[in-house]
């Protein structure tokens, strides 16, 4: 539960100077000490506030993992899902009420695992919701199983002899979805993500925020160290319209580029697509079965 008591949202009312600590609740994060998570929430109350969104415009939708308990920290509106389904519910909330401000949040399990079919579909579809993901390449609440992202031959609990099989190249993934916004940033570096929340959140259709979020518990400070050294700005120019560059930038596995590596600008969102069509037929509550019967036969 949160602490913000349910209220429709106000389109009128005028913007408030809003404080990253506004968006708190009573709730206190009891991720790891260490944990990429902290300064994934940090990044999320400093783009609220600094976009001066208030709290009843905003609705958080958490699946299950570390990232599901996203919504018991933040004053907004929330839902914490099950499994891999926190874009199914996220698109409801947002065909349900568009002018709420809709994130999604998950971990790689739940994004690329059992939620993979729904984020193709939400690529597809394109509403206009934020998608904040927290990758540390391995199952965390379940104690230490690879998950699609595990790559570099980690020895877990489920591979102790070393890694079986390939990993899954989210960027490669997001970027042949075409996937209106995707942009990818560290834990570590919370300004620069407060940044590419910031735009994702303002960006008019489906945005995916990656963020490298490495686990200290079960992947350890030395490969969050070794993992920091191959972080790297995009080069100066870069086009994140050009969708070939794109790809090359993702396919680099010694060097991790943060920062839109790639979007779509003018891609039709979903509820431009049902506003196209909601007027050539009225609701059927309105119809007389005789017309509904005809034109079902067409």
């Amino acid at each position: 539960m949160t602490d913000v008591i349910a209220q429709p949202a106000a389109a009128a009312t005028p913007a408030v100077d809003r404080k990253p600590n506004d968006y708190k609740t009573s709730m206190k994060p009891i991720w790891c000490p260490g944990c990429g998570d902290f300064g994934v929430l940090s990044s999320l109350y400093k783009a609220f506030a600094d976009l001066k969104i208030e709290p009843h415009q905003a609705v958080t939708v958490s699946g299950i993992g570390c990232s599901g308990r996203f919504p018991g920290f933040v004053s907004s509106y929330g839902l914490h899902t099950v499994h891999g389904r926190s874009l199914t519910v996220a698109t409801g909330v947002k065909v349900g009420n568009p002018n709420l401000h809709v994130i999604a949040l998950g971990g790689d399990g739940d994004a690329f695992s059992i939620g993979g079919n729904h984020l193709a579909h939400a690529a597809r579809r394109n509403p206009d919701i934020t998608y904040v993901i927290m990758d540390n390449e391995v199952y965390g609440l379940t104690k230490g199983q690879y998950s699609p992202t595990t790559h570099g031959g980690w020895l877990s609990k489920t591979d102790p002899y070393g890694e079986t099989e390939s990993s899954l190249n989210p960027g490669e993934l997001l970027i042949s979805y075409d996937t209106a916004w995707y942009g990818r940033g560290y834990s570590g570096k919370p300004k620069q993500l407060t940044e590419l929340m910031k735009e994702a959140l303002e960006f008019p259709g489906f945005a995916v925020v990656h963020v490298i979020s490495p686990c200290t518990t079960f992947r350890g400070l030395n490969y969050q160290h070794e993992f920091a050294t191959k972080l790297r700005d995009l080069p100066e120019g870069y086009d994140p319209t050009n969708k070939i560059e794109a790809y090359k930038i993702v396919q680099d596995r010694d060097e991790w580029y943060l920062g839109c590596i790639y979007k779509h600008p003018g891609k039709p969102t979903q509820q431009q697509r049902l506003d196209a069509v909601k007027d050539k037929a009225a609701p059927l509550a309105d119809q007389s079965l005789i017309n509904i019967f005809d034109s079902m036969m067409r």
